[in-house]
């Protein structure tokens, strides 16, 4: 005789065809759509704004004593209150007593401050070799999800934190990176759309004075390329509510231009498509207004994404310790050597042709982040990682943590998180999950702006012992 099992049958069995067409609703049309990203949009805005002041815009907390001189000045508190006691145009910052609060505009007064008057032997201003320009850093993977936004933003602020102007600049046409940074973008005049298309209309007008003085047919000069040419970079960089970040936003718009740029480069074969953001960042002075830049790219190896990583020194690329993330990044570095090297061996033959010197990409180094790091379930696989990536990859591991998850919650870093909102072990360890990644980035910076300086050095000693 045979027992009846008491083990349930899978939820996939047993499913009754009418009642499954039942919960189908009706037929979705493309104006079902459109109603779903309203809802959304209004969504979007409703939980960003919970890291907003009443006036509708975002505002940095300020810092306790204890923050400042554990994090941010090297000084000690009983020194920090001695100072400002004997100078008080210094900010005093809001508080009474020894619990005193300070915004980082006055951190930034207090560092210039120990700088002038401090220990010499004590950093409390940030590296950055006199005449060497600015840094620019691409943060990239074409798989979503590995943590791209959430770097480049911490890296952003504890940048900012440490002293350094930084220029953000968002080409994700999902704006995640704007919405951290509260930025206003209304439409793609306010992205990096119009430094692009103002690249390629300079490039068609000297094509067009050539085809001049040739008395051949002029190419046309569309209304948006005429636009594009009377805006500069000054024109689409925002303040945000951290003193000393700047950000260029993105909207959804911007995706539009991974239409436009192959049509422009079709006009014109001449156009060096993945020129046009350096170009963009050089003509507007950003190398000389801002320490570091920093790129947050789309999940796609795009035209945008191309010239985040031409215009780029640094390139970091986010993963998690998972096979598929492992296996996607493997392809995405393929990826990058067929593109480059395309560009490369395309342009290189008119340049021997011309009798040109060939060009090169090169950048001051690659690193691999690993990213939403579980060390009980993942060190092994982590391990295998760091061998076959080998110094391609970064030495810490950035660990997922309740903070971390708490703050990507309220649309904020957890820099801007208020420490009292955690016990201190935890607003402790949840910070040195990116200050540590902040730790190898800023060691990456300062080393390729020394080559540099140590470079150019030999340079000018060459330079003038031919003169001699």
């Amino acid at each position: 005789m045979d027992r009846k099992s008491d083990t349930p049958l899978p939820p996939y069995f047993k499913l009754n065809p009418e009642s499954a067409s039942a919960k189908l609703g009706d037929p979705v049309d493309t104006a079902r759509f459109a109603r779903a990203a309203a809802f959304a949009g209004r969504g979007r805005d409703d939980l960003a704004k919970r890291g907003y002041a009443p006036d509708g815009k975002k505002k940095l907390r300020r810092f306790s004593t204890w923050e400042v001189c554990r994090y941010l000045i090297p000084v000690a508190p009983a020194h920090l209150r001695r100072v400002l006691k004997k100078n008080a145009d210094l900010p005093q910052g809001e508080g009474e007593g020894n619990s005193r609060w300070f915004s980082l505009e006055d951190i930034l007064i207090l560092r210039d401050h120990f700088a002038e008057e401090g220990v010499s032997t004590k950093e409390y201003r940030p590296y950055r070799p006199k005449g060497q320009p600015a840094k620019i850093t691409a943060v990239a993977n074409f798989k979503g999800g590995v943590g791209k936004t959430s770097t480049c933003a911490h890296l952003a602020m504890s940048a900012a934190l440490d002293g350094y102007k930084v220029l953000v600049i968002d080409l994700d046409s999902q704006g995640s990176m704007t919405s951290i940074m509260g930025g206003d973008v209304p439409d793609e005049w306010s992205t990096v759309f119009p430094l692009l298309a103002r690249d390629y209309a300079t490039h068609l007008s000297a094509e067009n004075r050539v085809r001049a003085a040739a008395g051949d047919l002029e190419l046309a000069m569309d209304e948006t390329l005429t636009e594009a040419m009377q805006v500069s970079l000054r024109n689409v960089v925002q303040k945000t509510h951290w003193p000393n970040i700047d950000l260029i936003g993105a909207q959804l718009n911007l995706y539009w231009a991974e239409f436009q740029i192959p049509v422009w480069r079709m006009g014109l074969r001449n156009w060096p498509l993945w020129d046009a953001l350096t170009a963009a960042l050089e003509e507007g002075g950003a190398l000389d207004d801002y320490d570091v830049i920093l790129l947050d790219t789309p999940p796609a190896l795009g035209y945008l994404t191309i010239n985040a990583l031409a215009a780029a020194d640094i390139i970091l690329v986010p993963l998690g310790a998972s096979f598929l993330e492992f296996d996607s990044t493997g392809r995405f570095f393929d990826m990058l050597y067929s593109t480059f090297a395309s560009i490369e061996e395309g342009e290189n033959a008119a340049r021997r042709r011309a009798g040109l010197p060939e060009m090169k990409f090169e950048w001051d180094v690659v690193r691999a982040i690993i990213t939403r790091f579980d060390a009980s379930q993942q060190t092994d696989l982590a391990n295998v990682i760091q061998a076959y990536f080998g110094d391609m990859t970064n030495a810490y591991r950035q660990e997922y943590t309740a903070m971390v998850g708490q703050a990507g919650e309220s649309v904020s870093g957890i820099y801007e998180a208020d420490y009292r909102d955690f016990n201190r072990e935890t607003y402790v360890r949840g910070r040195e999950t990116f200050d540590r990644t902040y730790a190898e980035f800023k060691e990456m910076l300062i080393g390729s702006w020394w080559r540099d300086e140590q470079l150019n050095e030999k340079e000018a000693e060459h330079g003038q012992a031919e003169t001699a």
